[in-house]
């Protein structure tokens, strides 16, 4: 009585797995992706953080970029720019700097093209008083 139930489930674990593999794969992509993707933003946001903290001391706008340079070091640096308000002669005891950075993320996967812009823009800003 056993054999009578199982004799025509030979294909079944195939066809499960064809269902389900491609719902797999696109989560594992997704993962990876947003891993990217949020990876690279945590890197610009402490780099905007590094770079305001140069220009708050008196740093010049280069010292600033460069800084910002170095902490992204791992990140396209084509892709990268860096944006200081206001000038150095601008920046007296009291007043704002405000640091931008911009970055360009490429997506690995093309699957996501349809959705997300390619490449993908991430920016952040930081806003310190200057000393």
């Amino acid at each position: 009585m056993k054999g009578r139930f199982f004799k025509n489930d030979r294909g079944q674990a195939m066809v499960e797995l064809a269902l389900v593999l491609p719902i797999l794969l696109v989560l594992f992509m997704g993962v990876i992706e947003f891993g990217r993707v949020y990876h690279s933003y945590l890197v610009i946001t402490n780099a905007s953080r590094e770079g305001a903290r140069v220009a708050i001391l008196g740093g010049t706008d280069q010292a600033v970029s460069a800084r910002v340079g170095e902490v992204t070091g791992n990140l396209d640096q084509t892709k990268l720019q860096t944006v200081v308000t206001p000038v150095p002669a601008g920046r007296t005891s009291g007043t704002l700097a405000e640091i931008d950075v911009q970055y360009q993320v490429s997506l690995v996967f093309p699957l996501f093209d349809i959705v997300l812009p390619n490449p993908l823009p991430l920016s952040s800003k930081t806003v310190m008083r200057v000393e």
